[in-house]
């Protein structure tokens, strides 16, 4: 079920079905309460490791699902953009508590949420909406969108992502692309502030500039005035919070093992250390970015900007915050900068983007030329 297809009033709330993924996901974490101690141990023989890794990763990600099948049960009961606010900040919840599981281990994890902001940004902003934008224009041919809320989105993505992961290679206090103190403070409540009020702006006063346009508007027309949340039933609104909750919490407890296994792996083979942000990434955004496709191939193209913008926008400004924090706390190092040939793809990405979302309609065009970008960051990965 998804927003475009509300419950019907006669359907009960309560599905069996619904407790599927929930039930598996608290079975594995009762496994690995009960046994992970000894699997962790055995992480050297390839085929435990693997298969551990393998079956936390399926989990996470099928729990994923339970999760936004619950935000998006709320948000048909809060109405837009408040309904796919709730669903962004689930998933961006999941993805600060799976940095902050490997932060805290034993490894080296200096440039770890350097790493996984950036796969997300790549992620979203060049394979998703590549991917989708390509979909869209082959079945579509042209896609209208809110300009309005693209623009804002953009807006603050830019200034966070230039302060979080190019401004630190660029101050003289350090020479690592890390930040001191008062720098780590001082960013972090900007960097909230900038994002709290864009949640004010995008739940209040201009909640119209991030709903679908007029089928009828290519410029300067307003868009419609959001749809009417539906009204719930008793407790209805309590059931959806109680289960997003019994979603949330297996992952969270599970994203420590999986932490250590990760962690193990890379450290084992030898592989790069951004390839952890990017499987974090990959972990967290892929129920997300299949609702954003799946809205893009129903020609809604508003709604999936707001959940890919909304996406990168999230991660930046709760992400930073989080691991700045943990660092602070726990004297661990936290570098943000990028090296030098990722800034330049960053900075191609956001320039690229804001090109992408200047006009009223969108082409496969855009698309292809968004893939074409991931494509240079999958090989920059092992091949800086």
């Amino acid at each position: 079920m998804t927003l475009d297809s509300p419950r019907p009033e006669g359907q009960p709330m309560f599905n069996p079905r619904m407790l599927i993924r929930p039930a598996a996901a608290w079975a594995t974490v009762a496994l690995f309460l009960i046994f992970g101690s000894d699997w962790m141990a055995h992480l050297s023989r390839h085929e435990i490791g693997l298969s551990l890794f393998a079956w936390l990763f399926f989990v996470i990600v099928w729990g994923s699902f339970g999760v936004v099948h619950e935000a998006e049960e709320l948000a048909g009961l809060l109405g837009e953009p408040v309904g796919t606010l709730v669903l962004t900040l689930s998933i961006v919840l999941i993805e600060v508590v799976l940095i902050s599981a490997v932060m805290l281990g034993a490894g080296d994890t200096a440039t770890l949420a350097r790493d996984t902001m950036f796969a997300v940004l790549m992620i979203v902003l060049n394979g998703v909406v590549g991917l989708g934008l390509l979909i869209g224009g082959i079945r579509h041919h042209e896609q209208a969108y809110n300009l309005h809320g693209a623009s804002a989105f953009l807006a603050v993505i830019i200034p966070l992502a230039t302060i979080a992961l190019v401004l630190p290679n660029f101050t003289t206090s350090t020479s690592d692309g890390s930040l001191t103190a008062v720098q780590a403070v001082a960013f972090s409540l900007l960097t909230i502030g900038l994002y709290g009020l864009f949640l004010w702006l995008q739940t209040g006063r201009h909640k119209g500039y991030f709903v679908e346009p007029r089928s009828d508007s290519d410029e300067n027309i307003p868009a419609d005035p959001p749809a009417p949340p539906r009204r719930p039933r008793k407790g209805e609104m309590l059931f959806h919070l109680l289960m997003l909750l019994i979603n949330i919490l297996p992952i969270v407890i599970l994203s420590k093992s999986l932490a250590k296994v990760l962690d193990y792996g890379i450290a084992a083979t030898g592989a790069p250390h951004s390839l952890g942000g990017i499987i974090i990434a990959m972990l967290v955004f892929t129920p997300e970015g299949i609702s954003a496709l799946i809205a893009i191939r129903r020609d809604q193209l508003t709604r999936a900007i707001n959940l890919c913008l909304g996406g990168a926008a999230s991660t930046v400004g709760l992400t930073v915050p989080a691991v700045l924090a943990i660092g602070l706390f726990t004297g661990k190092p936290v570098v943000l900068g990028l090296p030098a040939a990722s800034i330049v793809l960053l900075t191609s990405t956001l320039v690229l983007s804001t090109l992408t979302f200047s006009g009223w309609r969108t082409t496969m065009l855009e698309g292809a030329v968004h893939l074409s970008m991931f494509v240079v960051f999958l090989v920059l990965v092992f091949s800086p």
